[in-house]
């Protein structure tokens, strides 16, 4: 297996992903090859169960393709040990989830913060001061400046998810990788949620994948994958630009 690969910011190549229930074999993932460029917005759509979740994790190194690899600027992944794994994907990925994963004990602005508690070794040149305070520019940034003594429990689902996206952008990560990102808010709430990854990656040039059922994401997209029963059925570069 090629320890560099010449392709994109953040690649697939080959991937399979099978999963063993008792003598039976589900195959989720069937040879997805994908390069994600720096600074693009991808966004990877299919109906429920097409795989795109599985195939998200493994791209941010939460789970392990059963075949193939997955390279960042040319590295496999695949060939690092466990420790530095964990530093790489602390400092490449950020992430955002459809059921945001606040700590309800917390308020907005430690929730924020909790990346840099988790990964502060890898950041000891940042004091709690300077984290704070970049804490609270991002959460300005977003609309929340008001809102950073709040707990999760008085806080809407928008401005949960908001709180979700500066979460995952406190350690600057090279890609934003969110899972249906707008899957647990309402309509008008889910665009400016969209409006507003766009934004951040109009204004800072974040590279971002989106994996989605959502068919607003396509229309609003220039890079569109859609996927189905574990396979690449249409890449499109068509999409229109938001």
């Amino acid at each position: 297996m090629p320890e560099k690969i010449n392709n994109g910011l953040l690649c697939a190549s080959e991937i399979h992903k099978e999963y063993k229930i008792g003598k039976n074999v589900l195959h989720v993932l069937n040879g997805i090859n994908l390069d994600v460029k720096k600074g693009e917005i991808l966004i990877i759509l299919g109906a429920s169960g097409a795989g795109k979740s599985t195939l998200l994790h493994i791209l941010g190194i939460l789970d392990t393709p059963t075949s193939g690899y997955v390279s960042f600027k040319g590295e496999n992944l695949s060939s690092i040990g466990q420790r530095e794994l964990a530093e790489k994907r602390n400092r490449i990925f950020g992430f955002v989830f459809q059921f945001y994963h606040l700590l309800p004990d917390f308020n907005a602005l430690e929730n924020v913060l909790m990346p840099r508690l988790i990964g502060q070794k890898f950041y000891k040149t940042k004091s709690k001061k300077e984290n704070a305070e970049k804490a609270v520019q991002l959460l300005k940034r977003v609309g929340l400046g008001n809102r950073i003594n709040h707990r999760p429990d008085e806080l809407s689902g928008g401005e949960k998810q908001r709180i979700a996206i500066v979460r995952a952008l406190m350690n600057d990560p090279e890609v934003l990788l969110c899972d249906e990102p707008t899957g647990n808010l309402d309509t008008n709430t889910g665009r400016e949620i969209q409006e507003l990854i766009w934004k951040l990656n109009e204004t800072t040039n974040q590279t971002v994948v989106i994996v989605t059922h959502d068919e607003r994401f396509a229309k609003m997209a220039k890079n569109v994958v859609r996927i189905a029963d574990g396979k690449i059925v249409d890449y499109s570069k068509n999409g229109k630009e938001h």
